[in-house]
């Protein structure tokens, strides 16, 4: 602080917000299977850096409730739960939907252009033998939203979808897993249809869509939560 108790400027990224990011990062696009413990020295190895900032971002983490401490001090992805899954979709669609409303006025030619050319480059990604496709689709599924829901300009909504993601992450990797043992509906299906309303200025079938982009990967999830269980959910699994 200054004398005039104005706030002075930060310096540049630090190291530890460095390491937080890529960690975050990697959550929210599922690169971490449900139940996998992480483990400081690794991770700091993996990320050349000492073990201090690894632990300062697991900790972050873990108060973002994108993971969860364990009694013998080690910290973990969390298990998949039918309980947390319900109430994730729950509160995506809520809250994205809304995000869509408000952006759906705000969209120019330039932005249909954008998401085409994402969803086009996703669609490729999907059908081609990358072995770094779940990173990569996820990547352009991310992007694809994300340019949404800025034009919505809500400083308030963002940070919470942001946040929703990131406890997302370990859905997001089990349904890309999924859906590539089923060969299932193309994941941007329900994309083009969410341009195709918002170009119309359909509120209505824009968040239909949007619903239904989201709610489809947790139903994958939620089906095979139900064949673990032999026919009755199971409760948990990673």
């Amino acid at each position: 602080m200054t004398r005039n108790g104005v706030l002075s400027p930060v310096g540049r990224e630090t190291l530890h917000d460095r390491v937080y990011a890529e960690l975050r990062r990697s959550l929210i696009h599922g690169m971490f299977d449900a139940g996998a413990s992480l483990r400081m020295q690794e991770l700091a190895e993996t990320l050349q850096t000492s073990t201090m900032p690894v632990r300062e971002a697991l900790g972050r983490l873990v108060s973002e409730q994108a993971l969860e401490s364990m009694p013998n001090r080690t910290v973990r992805v969390p298990l998949i739960t039918r309980e947390k899954l319900d109430d994730l979709a729950r509160a995506r669609c809520l809250i994205e939907g809304e995000l869509v409303a408000l952006a759906l006025p705000t969209l120019t030619s330039d932005d249909f252009g954008k998401l085409r050319e994402l969803t086009r480059e996703c669609e490729a990604a999907f059908t081609g033998d990358d072995p770094d496709k779940p990173h990569r689709t996820s990547e352009l599924n991310h992007a694809f939203h994300f340019h949404i829901y800025r034009a919505a300009g809500s400083a308030v909504l963002i940070p919470v979808v942001e946040s929703l993601w990131l406890q997302s992450g370990p859905y997001v990797r089990a349904a890309a897993q999924i859906h590539d043992e089923l060969r299932d509906m193309s994941g941007t299906h329900h994309h083009w249809a969410l341009i195709e309303a918002l170009e119309r200025g359909d509120r209505a079938q824009a968040v239909k869509a949007l619903k239904n982009d989201i709610t489809r990967s947790f139903n994958l999830v939620r089906r095979k939560l139900a064949d673990a269980g032999n026919g009755e959910e199971a409760r948990a699994y990673g």
